[in-house]
């Protein structure tokens, strides 16, 4: 399945992509949350759906993220050998993680706004996991039943504030806007294997990253074992797993976002997102 929300921001709905068509789910479902993942809500969608019961929905409708307040954004840094040699670091021998902050998400083709006093802020296409029930001290071998399925995200970085300010990479990447995810939640049984996607981005029709999630140093399941030996991981929670070569800051000389640029990306079989760049308004 493929899951939406759809509709202004604030007041978006759940959704379905169908054989081509989009589809209202609010009479089956309050809401694609922690409570509807936790409550099996993914099995009771699947036995439930009928397009003959169901309203269509207007694809010219714009899109809000996938999942509704997801409880945590976790993002693994470094885990594309390619990106960890062009950012000039290691190779890392355990998982690099940090949070973004959960006020950063936007829909998939929402606006990206630089923020004030921004120099360098960058892209970085990377595939999102959802996690599906809670998963606590869970082997690489349990992890997949522990998957609700996979998006798109964004994790739009600004470089200054992460890198060269000093502290945590958080404040460098939890920026309003920052988080672009979807189109879709792509249910994974619709995704033979994560660990072996093409992904790809673009800056006003130029594409600056192409990379296939083979590239991993620690795949989709050995991160969420390692995660879930730390915290709990929650239904809903986003698991952001690292972006391949071609973000801005590797070029010589680095090139950053500014207001009117178009960056476009997607990854197979989860869809693709577009966002214009804006600068901060105030």
């Amino acid at each position: 399945m493929k899951l939406i929300r759809y509709g202004n921001v604030g007041e978006e709905k759940p959704g379905l992509e169908f054989e081509g068509k989009w589809y209202d789910m609010s009479h089956l479902v309050r809401e694609y949350d922690e409570d509807f993942f936790a409550a099996g809500g993914l099995d009771k969608l699947k036995g439930e759906f009928d397009p003959k019961l169901a309203k269509e929905v207007d694809q010219n409708t714009r899109l809000g993220a996938p999942v509704h307040r997801p409880g945590k954004i976790i993002c693994i840094g470094l885990n594309y050998r390619k990106h960890a040699e062009e950012s000039g670091m290691d190779v890392p021998k355990e998982p690099v993680v940090f949070f973004k902050a959960t006020s950063s998400i936007v829909g998939p083709n929402d606006a990206i706004e630089i923020p004030k006093n921004s120099k360098k802020t960058d892209w970085e296409v990377e595939l999102a996991v959802v996690i599906g029930k809670r998963a606590n001290y869970i082997s690489e071998e349990e992890a997949m039943d522990y998957v609700a399925g996979y998006c798109l995200h964004n994790d739009v970085s600004e470089r200054e504030f992460q890198i060269e300010r000093g502290g945590q990479w958080v404040k460098g990447k939890s920026c309003d806007t920052f988080a672009p995810l979807g189109p879709y939640l792509v249910t994974k049984d619709e995704i033979k294997d994560p660990n072996n996607l093409n992904l790809w981005l673009t800056v006003n029709g130029k594409k600056v990253q192409d990379g296939n999630t083979n590239d991993f140093i620690f795949n989709v399941q050995h991160v969420i074992s390692y995660l879930s030996q730390f915290m709990s991981l929650m239904p809903g929670d986003v698991i952001s797993t690292g972006t391949p070569e071609g973000v801005g800051f590797g070029f010589k000389p680095p090139v950053y976002l500014k207001g009117g640029d178009v960056v476009e990306l997607g990854i197979e079989g989860l869809g693709s997102s577009r966002q214009e760049v804006k600068n901060y308004e105030g």
